[in-house]
């Protein structure tokens, strides 16, 4: 890092990510990005991560922003944000569904676009002359991503970077969303002054109109609990997000009310965490989780989404709730505007432990319904064992591989009840591996990251990246399960992983190649016990032999393993083999084709059949 007063702006841009404690930065280099790439590798700690696709890259910057915000150690100055770079139009534009994503879901990534000089533009604005990646419309670039990032900057006056680089930065501090710079080639090697100090999140002023419309949304929370009784808490994504993951321990752990996460704030807490009740994903929720969640008396919403997947097959919530997120108080019909969840989830917990005394809330909900006659397991604890082992089937299927994996998780759980710690970190893809890896029993914090609400498929290869760069140290080595449509669109992506040493372990969930969750959409019936109609004719995939891969991917240097596995015999030999740190497979990635039953389906999926097929 420059102690001078004045620098380039290439110098400038990579002593600002150092500062921040990017310590990777994700992309496909090009011309236009060289010179940047040239000085972050000499001027800065930061290390380049070639991917082969621009998504790759978004994928894995999103990830790892993901966990390096959730692991970030504030008294180091680490912000807990990630960086790709790309080169102008043709990268930036495949680079635009990563970038949406990261935006729609409050993930923290500066996404860095080296374009065209300027005299290139002063060319095509005067005669009309096209340089490599260019149209016609000189702010295409920036037109889109104003669509998708809180700020989007065009740096074309080396003059002017330091203010554009610094005002872009604070805003994805402030805001924890992407922002955007694109930086014209014949700026990178100009002079400007030098970084001064170092760059933090803006909080916005608490005012005395913000004290009182806090106290009016906690009093009506507090009056819905009181009319209604035995609530519950839905724990949602900006727990995660915005880091309040304490705040949302100190209320459980005080009230003793008992929670459910939604699938995008799964781990958000350890789910040994007393009170932790499973994950309620609306009508997809697994079926004793949905009854549990609707036999309470009210139900409280923290930092969660009204997405079509955290609701699914609901349309709405109830006069019943009371809902704090997107920066205001939903309390049944009455609305609290800026009202911010960090103020909010103490003030909550301040108040209910005066009015009702601290732990007055603690109940077992699925032994309540139990008790009432709906058919649930008849405790909490019987229906988190019942997603670890059992009887497994000859043949693998959705519910029993998850049930195996359970078990396998569960044992490799290692420290004292309550503070134990796994040597994975789970990456779900959308679909089927998502609804079936929801109820993974995580015991440590921030040890599942998936996409819940942007959903784009492919997403959890490339993310594996970023999550196994980011927790080298401890080495926590993603478990990854997409399905076989979704590994199609990324499976370039484990390049990435082979060349860099990691050691991700890539669950395909190939259902004789089909876009299964597309048909349950589309026409659920094809899944019923007596079908009357065949799958759409568009949901059929290629199949691959994915195993295979491993010979296309790893060479001698940097090994990767290929092997599949359709029953739970096959499964169990190859677990043994991954907790083997002496075996050969784990030297570097391993892909697993795991063969299931085309019109096999997890069993929270079943809503679906049910609604549609009587």
């Amino acid at each position: 890092m420059t102690t001078t007063q004045d620098c380039t702006v290439a110098e400038y841009l990579a002593i600002r990510l150092e500062q921040l404690g990017v310590k990777h930065l994700f992309g496909v280099p090009g011309d236009l990005l060289g010179p940047f790439l040239t000085t972050m590798h000499a001027k800065s700690a930061v290390r380049w991560v070639g991917t082969p696709t621009e998504v790759g890259a978004g994928y894995a910057a999103d990830a790892y922003a993901r966990v390096t915000s959730a692991d970030a150690d504030l008294a180091q100055g680490e912000q807990g944000v990630a960086a790709c770079a790309v080169t102008y139009g043709v990268g930036a534009f495949n680079l635009l569904n990563p970038i949406g994503g990261a935006y729609a879901e409050f993930v923290p990534v500066i996404a860095i676009n080296a374009a065209p000089s300027n005299e290139q533009w002063l060319n095509q604005r005067a005669i009309g002359l096209l340089t490599t990646h260019m149209i016609q419309r000189p702010e295409s670039n920036l037109e889109v991503y104003r669509q998708v990032t809180v700020d989007a900057q065009v740096i074309s006056n080396p003059g002017l970077a330091p203010i554009q680089i610094d005002s872009a930065i604070t805003a994805c501090l402030s805001h924890r969303r992407p922002v955007y710079l694109e930086v014209m080639a014949d700026v990178w090697s100009a002079r400007c002054p030098a970084p001064q100090g170092r760059l933090t999140r803006r909080e916005r002023p608490f005012t005395e109109a913000n004290r009182r419309m806090l106290a009016k949304a906690v009093a009506a929370t507090v009056e819905l609990i009181r009319t209604r009784g035995n609530p519950i808490v839905w724990a949602g994504e900006e727990i995660d997000r915005f880091r309040l993951s304490d705040e949302l321990t100190a209320l459980v752990r005080e009230t003793r009310i008992p929670f459910c996460t939604t699938i995008g704030a799964k781990a958000v807490v350890s789910e040994e965490t007393p009170g932790y009740s499973g994950v309620y994903n609306g009508k997809a929720s697994d079926p004793d989780v949905y009854t549990m969640f609707h036999a309470a008396g009210c139900r409280i919403g923290l930092g969660s989404w009204a997405t079509s997947k955290n609701l699914g097959g609901e349309q709405s919530i109830g006069a019943d709730w009371a809902v704090a997120a997107h920066e205001g108080v939903n309390v049944g019909a009455s609305y609290f505007p800026d009202v911010h969840l960090e103020r909010f989830i103490p003030a909550l917990r301040e108040a209910l432990s005066a009015e009702f005394g601290a732990g007055v809330f603690a109940a077992d909900y699925f032994a309540q319904a139990h008790a009432a006659g709906l058919d649930v397991p008849d405790t909490t604890a019987a229906y988190l064992a019942g997603l670890v082992g059992g009887d497994y089937p000859t043949d693998l299927t959705y519910d029993s591989f998850f049930r195996h994996v359970n078990a396998f998780l569960r044992d490799q759980d290692s420290g004292p009840p309550g503070a134990r710690v796994n040597p994975f970190t789970v990456v779900s893809d959308a679909a089927f591996a998502l609804i079936g890896s929801m109820n993974l029993h995580m015991v440590e914090r921030a040890s599942y990251v998936a996409q819940n609400s942007w959903l784009s498929i492919g997403y959890a290869v490339g993310a594996a990246s970023g999550v196994a760069l980011a927790r080298q140290e401890p080495e926590k080595r993603p478990l990854v399960f997409v399905g076989d449509g979704s590994f199609q669109e990324t499976c370039q992506e484990l390049s990435t992983q082979v060349r860099h040493g990691l050691r991700p372990v890539v669950f395909v969930l190939d259902n004789d190649g089909f876009y299964g969750i597309e048909q349950m959409l589309v026409h659920p019936c094809y899944y019923a016990e007596n079908p009357s109609e065949g799958a759409e004719f568009y949901n059929d995939l290629h199949v691959w032999q994915y195993e295979r891969l491993a010979d296309v991917f790893g060479t001698d240097k940097h090994p990767m393993t290929g092997v599949s596995v359709r029953t739970h015999a096959d499964f169990e030999t190859l677990l043994a083999k991954i907790t083997d740190s002496d075996h050969s497979i784990n030297q570097g990635p391993i892909l697993v084709r795991v063969l299931l039953d085309r019109r096999d389906y997890p069993r929270a999926m079943q809503y679906k059949i049910d609604e549609n097929c009587r």
